[in-house]
């Protein structure tokens, strides 16, 4: 090859090296200079220039020309490191000289800290107190001009651990070093701290070693009271001698049951000082809440709670006061509610009302038509409910219960009706009142003296009966004893078949009788004819003259003693003689 075509080659070299230069945007220090030898660069003492040779660039120095940039290695004082114990010592080498170094962690530049030191050529690299962050993987970098090469990764093990730890209930809570579970559950512990490598765990029940596990979690199937203790874990790493130690108390807590209010033996009574309620339950450690009508219970000066919330002080007591009341027991697993309790709250009679309707206003006046109906209706607030009595002014009579009900009205009815109402339990007893005015006619008489002329009358009455029958008994006697007496009499008595003709001939005109001779010896009687009224009778029986015969005056009084046989001698000596008169004589 001749020397011109040197020359254009050396030429053209220059052209694409300035090219390249100028894409790459070289610092402002960097100057090219054209040495007497037209293959020379400087770039302060080192100058790149582009590479005539076979390979396409190379690395001159003070004129000479140098390859592609060797691959740098990494040397470490240790792979593992115990945290804030041990320092750690990086080198990186490499065959070129004149190179930057750079140091990557985690393939990101690395960031330096007051715990690095890095030399001034920059290829030591000391951590001085390890820390498990400064675990990873590192690289450096040598950098030339046009050229750069990273070494192989360098892995940085930091052992640590085990950290401090708590034990945690996975079922259950925690109250501190204290946590409560239910009976019969199911009871998970486990411990969870940072350590490398993994370390190992050992659990203990008090100081009795509980079967060996190597895991984080430690399971307890139906709980118990056996369980209930202080639990601790142990937790090591082998490989930094590390241990921790961790404790925590375990409460099992029973199934709660339903706790029961005890109520006040006593009668209440409104406005008494004060009333206790008390909860009652086996269950020592649960809590005890109270509640009012469904709702949480707010104490006040009037609703009072112990220090534990086992009782219940009402002050004051108010006829509003009766509740329901309930009290429920409970813990973080389960709670039990009371029956609901309602006290009885004896209080009253308050005002007494008396009104017409039960559903009508008080009232002081009614005013009710004569002979109709009147019912009142008494009315007072009352636990337990009122007794009525009802009083009318002016008698002794009382009415129970709280309505009366008057089915006829009359004049008596009128006047001021009582009505008291009383409350057996606290002796209290109220009262109201009411006049009742009866409108309608009125008669001439009150009903008194109507009743008095009646009541007159039916004595008057008996009298008269009591005594027509004692006349007619005494008649009677008198009338048997004369029969007795005069046998004559006895004889005379018509019989059973005569007796139609006696009636008949009672009705003969009354005979007459005259010229009767002196009383000395017999006297015979002539009797006058009858009238022509009397013609047409005829009578075969007796008849005896009646004891009303009318006499003439001339006829003498008859002599004193048995003037009726004397008459029946000389008169009638013959019973026939007044029935046998022919009529047509």
């Amino acid at each position: 090859m001749g020397l011109a075509d040197l020359w254009g080659h050396h030429w053209v070299g220059i052209l694409l090296a300035a090219s390249l230069l100028t894409m790459w945007s070289l610092p402002a220090a960097a100057q090219l200079t054209l040495d007497t030898n037209p293959f020379t660069t400087t770039q302060g003492e080192k100058d790149a220039v582009p590479s005539m040779s076979g390979t396409p660039w190379a690395t001159q120095t003070h004129g000479r020309f140098i390859g592609l940039l060797a691959k740098p290695t990494i040397s470490i004082s240790q792979n593992t490191a115990t945290e804030q114990m041990e320092q750690v010592t990086f080198y990186c080498y490499t065959k070129d000289a004149n190179v930057t170094i750079q140091w990557f962690f985690k393939d990101v530049p690395l960031v330096f800290h007051e715990r690095m030191q890095l030399s001034t050529d920059g290829k030591n690299l000391t951590i001085l107190t390890v820390q498990r962050e400064d675990s990873g993987i590192y690289k450096c970098e040598a950098q030339g001009f046009l050229h750069v090469h990273r070494s192989d990764p360098t892995f940085l093990t930091v052992n640590y651990g085990p950290d401090p730890f708590e034990i945690k209930l996975e079922s259950g809570i925690s109250s501190g070093e204290v946590v409560e579970v239910i009976e019969g559950s199911t009871v998970t512990l486990s411990v969870d701290t940072r350590s490398h490598p993994p370390p190992d765990y050992s659990w203990f029940l008090l100081n009795n070693s509980l079967p060996s596990s190597s895991m984080r979690t430690f399971t307890i199937q139906a709980v118990s009271k056996e369980h209930e203790g202080m639990y601790r874990c142990l937790v090591s790493n082998i490989a930094t001698h590390l241990l921790r130690l961790s404790a925590l108390e375990v409460r099992v807590l029973e199934m709660l049951t339903e706790p029961h209010i005890v109520p006040p033996t006593l009668n209440l009574m409104e406005n008494a000082s004060s009333v206790t309620l008390t909860c009652q339950t086996s269950h020592k450690e649960a809590g005890v809440l109270w509640f009012l009508r469904g709702q949480a219970l707010l104490p006040n000066k009037h609703l009072v709670l112990s220090a534990n919330n086992r009782s219940l002080v009402i002050h004051g007591l108010r006829r509003d006061d009766t509740g329901p009341y309930e009290c429920e027991v409970w813990n973080w697993g389960s709670r039990a509610r009371s029956k609901a309790v309602r006290l009885t709250i004896s209080y009253g009679p308050d005002q007494v009302d008396i009104t017409r309707g039960a559903a009508s206003g008080a009232v002081s006046t009614v005013k009710a038509e004569l002979n109709s109906s009147l019912t009142l209706y008494c009315q007072a607030e009352s636990q337990p409910g009122a007794e009525f009595q009802w009083t009318l002014e002016h008698s002794t009579t009382v009415y129970m219960g709280q309505q009366l009900i008057i089915g006829t009205l009359t004049w008596e009815h009128q006047g001021v009706y009582n009505c008291m109402a009383s409350n057996p339990l606290t002796q209290l007893a109220r009262s109201a009142s009411v006049l009742v005015t009866v409108v309608g006619p009125r008669s001439s008489l009150s009903a008194r003296v109507i009743v008095g002329i009646a009541l007159g009358i039916l004595i008057f009455i008996a009298l008269t009966a009591g005594l027509g029958y004692f006349l007619y008994n005494r008649n009677a006697k008198r009338f048997s004893r004369k029969k007795a007496e005069d046998p004559v009499q006895e004889a005379a008595t018509p019989s059973s078949a005569e007796e139609p003709c006696a009636e008949s001939c009672s009705n003969w005109p009354k005979a007459m009788y005259a010229n009767l001779p002196e009383p000395q010896g017999q006297v015979g009687v002539k009797e006058k004819d009858p009238p022509s009224t009397a013609s047409g009778y005829y009578c075969h029986g007796p008849r005896k003259p009646s004891s009303t015969v009318a006499l003439d005056p001339l006829v003498p009084t008859l002599p004193k003693g048995n003037t009726e046989s004397d008459y029946e001698v000389l008169v009638n000596p013959e019973q026939n003689i007044y029935c046998q008169i022919n009529p047509s004589v």
